[in-house]
């Protein structure tokens, strides 16, 4: 399991109120029963936790799911850190 996986896994539980142990890759937001105010609130901490901007509505990306948002995450960190410093 990697580390934005605990992470995204620990925001998810964090602020949705709900059992971690109830969170897989595989869930969806709707499968865990988490309210669309609280999944924006999970999108913004996972902002936050990673200095990230997530897209909003881009088809290229999955925010729906679990194993999307960790991909998600995965992929912002790895173009960010292909970019030069100003």
């Amino acid at each position: 399991m990697s580390s934005v996986q605990d992470t995204v896994f620990d925001i998810i539980a964090k602020e949705s109120g709900i059992d971690r142990a109830r969170i897989t890759p595989d869930a969806t937001l709707k499968d865990l029963e988490i309210q669309s105010l609280d999944a924006v609130q999970i999108i913004f901490e996972i902002e936050d936790h990673f200095k990230i901007t997530m897209p909003d509505r881009d088809p290229k990306f999955d925010t729906e799911s679990v194993k999307g948002l960790i991909e998600t995450v995965e992929k912002l960190l790895a173009e960010q850190a292909t970019q030069p410093v100003p």
